[in-house]
C-alpha cells in the first residue's frame, strides 16, 4: 500500500468570502472579498494587514470559528466545509488573546486540550512539549500564577498538542519582552525545520521580513499582494541616499530643490529617489555641485514597512 502523498500546499483559499450580516446595532460588512491564495508546505508564510483587514476571519474560518459565505478553503487537502474534522485536525492554531482556566496547571490543561482531540494516553506528548516550550518546571504551577510570557508559551503548547502539520500563529509576540520573542522564533524556526508549515500573522514588520519566506498583504477584506519576501521587497521602487557631510548642515541646499531632499538632526541629509529614473553618480554630482562635502554615505533599501504602506494606502 503506497502512503498518502502529502500536498503541495498546506492550505489552499479560493475566493473566500465572508460577510458578517446586518445586526440592530451594525450594518452588514463584508470581511472577506474573494480572496485566492495558496500556503506552500513547508514555508514559514506571513500573513499581514491593518487592524481590520480581515486576518482574523480568515484565520477563524480555517479553524472551523467562522463559516464562510463563498468560495473554499483547505487545510492539509480537506475542505474545511466538507471534512470540518479533518480539517480542524490538521491546524493548531495560537490565537492573540490568552484564554485559559486559571485554576488549571500547564499539565491538566495539555492533558485536557488533549482529549479534545481523542488522543489515547499512549500517543500524548504533554511532557515533550512542555519541555520545548520551557515550562516543565512549572508544569504543576496554577496558570494564573504564571507571566504573560508562560501563558504564551502555554497558549503554543496547546495548539501543538494534537501534532499538526500546520501552525497559525496570530500575533503570538504582541505584548512580550525581547527575550522571550527571540526564544519563541527560535522554537518556531525548529518546528518549521522538522517540517511544520507556519502562517504568521504580526505588527512586527521586521519580524516577518527576517523570518517568512513568502508574505500576503490583505487590506479591506482584498489580497493586495502575495510574493516570495525578496520579491515583494523590490515592488516600491525607491531607494534612499544617506549623506553626513564634512560640515553639519543647517537647511538643504538651493541646488537639491528639485529632489526629494529632507534636512535630517545634527546636519545630515536624507536623499530619496527612485531607481528606475536616477543614476546614483548623477545625483552624487548634483551634491557635489550643490557644495556639499560629503564625509560618509550610504544606500538604503525599501524594507517590509515601505512596501506595506505603499501596498495598504493605495488599496485604501
Amino acid at each position: 500500500m503506497h502512503p498518502t502523498p502529502l500536498p503541495a500546499f498546506a492550505i489552499e483559499i479560493d475566493a473566500l468570502a465572508k460577510t458578517y450580516p446586518a445586526s440592530p446595532r451594525m450594518a452588514a460588512r463584508q470581511a472577506l472579498k474573494g480572496v485566492t491564495l495558496n500556503v506552500p508546505r513547508g514555508q514559514i508564510f506571513g500573513l499581514l494587514g491593518p487592524n481590520g483587514a480581515g486576518k482574523s476571519t480568515l484565520i477563524n474560518i480555517l479553524a472551523g470559528l467562522v463559516r464562510k459565505t463563498s468560495g473554499t478553503a483547505r487545510v492539509w487537502g480537506e475542505d474545511v466545509g466538507l471534512s470540518p474534522r479533518d480539517a480542524r485536525g490538521a491546524i493548531g492554531v495560537v490565537p492573540q488573546e490568552i484564554n485559559m482556566d486559571p485554576f488549571f496547571t500547564p499539565w491538566e490543561s495539555m492533558e485536557l486540550q488533549a482529549g479534545f482531540y481523542g488522543l489515547r494516553k499512549a500517543e500524548r506528548r504533554t511532557e515533550t512539549i512542555l519541555k520545548a516550550v520551557g515550562l516543565w518546571d512549572r508544569k504543576d504551577a496554577y496558570v494564573r500564577q504564571l507571566s504573560g510570557g508562560m501563558k504564551r508559551r502555554l497558549m503554543v503548547a496547546k495548539a501543538l498538542v494534537h501534532s499538526p502539520p500546520v501552525l497559525v500563529l496570530d500575533e503570538p509576540t504582541a505584548g512580550v519582552d525581547v527575550e522571550l520573542r527571540r526564544q519563541l522564533w527560535a522554537y518556531v524556526r525548529e518546528l518549521n525545520a522538522q517540517g511544520v508549515t507556519v502562517v504568521l500573522t504580526t505588527h512586527y514588520l521586521e519580524e516577518a521580513q527576517e523570518l517568512c519566506d513568502t508574505i500576503a498583504i490583505i487590506n479591506h477584506g482584498d489580497l493586495v499582494a502575495c510574493q516570495p519576501t525578496a520579491q515583494l521587497l523590490t515592488r516600491v521602487d525607491h531607494r534612499t541616499l544617506q549623506i553626513e557631510p564634512v560640515s553639519p548642515l543647517t537647511e538643504v541646499p538651493r541646488g537639491l530643490a528639485g529632489l526629494d531632499a529632507t534636512l535630517k538632526p545634527g546636519g545630515g541629509l536624507a536623499i530619496r529617489f527612485r531607481r528606475e529614473a536616477v543614476q546614483i553618480e548623477a545625483l552624487l554630482a548634483q551634491v557635489n555641485a550643490a557644495g556639499v562635502g560629503i564625509r560618509d554615505l550610504r544606500i538604503e533599501e525599501p524594507d517590509l514597512e515601505d512596501v506595506f504602506l505603499a501596498l495598504t494606502a493605495r488599496a485604501a
